[in-house]
């Protein structure tokens, strides 16, 4: 029976093999000509053609870029969450000269780090999902204004449509998020949008020497270091005005419009990103409802005007220090003498000049009780001698010593110490102020806001300290006057890294010093 089945088999095979041999399908026709059908289609008896059915092609989402240039930057938008990949400032550069790569606040390849993301408790959104966008490149300037859309669809019948203003006049950008619920069922949660921000070992010469998140709520700034944050999540739960990043010249901000944000939550996204994550309030919206938040942003240099002009205490992210009420003002100043000398190291030296004069007279008046206590020092000798086995009237003869020479023990110092709030002011304004970023001076000096690439400044100012110590009156015992010798040797090496602008300021200050030390003593001998 096996052995007939595999004849059957073996000979159904021949016959199919053989028959295809002898008689072969005729040849098919060249396409394309009236009479002959295409492949997929299939005659019937009254040879009416019927196509057989093709599948339906899927069109697949494409990631793709919305270019933007305006005066002051260019910024690339994905389509993918309708976010902001690169920003790059225009008007400033990574390193001086001509070689130096423009300023780029945004730079990402990856998703993750892309900004301005928004997702949703509640209201079933993507925050990677594929938009369609108005346009792929936009370019506005002067006082042109122009806007981006961005629009998707969530399967539950959510539309979403984010809405990026640009301005040719300035940094600032506006951003607004509309939902449309077009389901059956009412929808309650809160929009979120995302700012990351990379963690990581930093060059400490650059612009990074600060990085910190800044937060501007319930009335109050605050600060706090990436790399703590990193380590101790922070929050805000209410009356927040805006929050972003700042390193030290520039700042990448949101800021609440009619009161857009809610909650704040700073933390560590991944081993690369921190991620600010900026809640809208709560959002209830019925079947046929659409409701908008808009945003205010900011991606732009900590110059004290332009913060100033975005309102809501921005300015506050540039770190003036305790003394900002005589830091503001001097920064001011020194902007106002670099319209007429175009030179920030002239208008430094200006301002030191300025600075001198105004304390001429408690200057004159420290350095004169001095030497007036230079001259008692013989007789403080002998009342120490005298009286060293009794301190009390000790004290006592001392007070009556200068009240007879008429000498205030404490006149050397306090017009000293009303100096060191505006040298610290002066100090953070020089320090901070991105005006004397890659400003040139003359000669080699190049660059304010950098070290004297040659050392020579503070050198220089660390022999004018040495004479200055020499020329002024002292009332210590000579190992005291020794210790305090070693000053300038500190204070030099402590200026070598410090931004030339500052040693500018400090050596400008030291040699008006001995000058006008000179001029006392010639006075007081007279």
């Amino acid at each position: 029976m096996e052995k007939r089945a595999l004849l059957a088999v073996v000979l159904s095979l021949a016959f199919f093999y053989g028959y295809s041999l002898l008689f072969p399908a005729p040849e098919k026709k060249a396409p394309g000509k009236p009479v002959q059908q295409a492949s997929s289609s299939v005659m019937t008896p009254a040879t009416v053609p019927v196509r057989t059915p093709q599948p339906i092609q899927q069109e697949t989402p494409v990631s793709k870029d919305a270019v933007v240039e305006t005066d002051y930057y260019t910024a690339i938008f994905s389509n993918q969450g309708g976010a902001l990949k690169s920003l790059v400032l225009k008007k400033y550069r990574e390193t001086s000269g001509a070689g130096g790569q423009p300023v780029s606040l945004i730079s990402e390849s990856s998703a993750e780090g892309f900004a301005l993301k928004t997702g949703a408790s509640g209201f079933f959104l993507d925050p990677a999902a594929i938009y369609s966008q108005s346009n792929d490149t936009l370019r506005v300037s002067g006082n042109e204004t122009k806007r981006l859309d961005f629009t998707w669809t969530s399967p539950q019948g959510v539309t979403v449509t984010k809405s990026y203003t640009f301005s040719g006049a300035g940094y600032e950008i506006g951003l607004e998020t509309r939902i449309a619920n077009s389901g059956a069922a009412p929808l309650t949660g809160a929009l979120t949008l995302s700012l990351p921000h990379p963690v990581g070992p930093k060059n400490k010469q650059s612009r990074f020497e600060i990085d910190s998140a800044v937060t501007r709520a319930d009335g109050k700034f605050s600060t706090e270091a990436v790399k703590d944050i990193a380590e101790k999540p922070k929050k805000y739960v209410s009356s927040v005005e805006w929050t972003g990043y700042a390193d030290k010249y520039f700042l990448s901000a949101v800021l609440s419009k009619d009161g857009s944000i809610g909650p704040v939550a700073i933390e560590k996204g991944s081993a690369r990103y921190l991620n600010t994550l900026i809640s809208s309030p709560p959002l209830d919206l019925k079947p046929g409802q659409t409701t908008a938040i808009a945003y205010r942003l900011f991606f732009g240099p900590k110059d004290l005007d332009i913060l100033k002009a975005q309102g809501a205490g921005l300015e506050q992210s540039l770190d003036l220090g305790w003394f900002s009420a005589l830091a503001k003002p001097l920064l001011y100043t020194l902007k106002f003498f670099y319209k007429y000398t175009h030179n920030y190291g002239i208008a430094i030296i200006i301002i030191t000049v300025i600075i001198k004069i105004l304390f001429f007279p408690l200057t004159h008046k420290s350095y004169k009780s001095m030497k007036d206590m230079q001259k008692l020092q013989p007789m403080m000798a002998e009342l120490k001698e005298k009286f060293k086995d009794d301190r009390d009237a000790m004290n006592k003869a001392m007070m009556e010593l200068y009240r007879t020479h008429k000498v205030n023990p404490l006149g050397g110092c306090l017009p000293m110490i009303v100096q060191i709030p505006v040298f610290f002011a002066l100090y953070k304004a020089l320090m901070f102020s991105i005006e004397l970023r890659h400003a040139p001076f003359m000669l080699w000096i190049t660059d304010l806001s950098a070290k004297d690439p040659y050392y020579v400044t503070p050198i220089i100012m660390g022999a004018t300290m040495f004479i200055q110590q020499k020329m002024t009156p002292s009332t210590m015992d000579p190992m005291q006057a020794k210790m305090m010798l070693a000053l300038p040797v500190v204070f030099t090496f402590m200026f070598l890294n410090f931004p030339s602008g500052l040693v500018i300021y400090w050596l400008v200050n030291n040699i008006l010093t001995i000058a006008q030390q000179a001029y006392i003593n010639h006075a007081l001998k007279d």
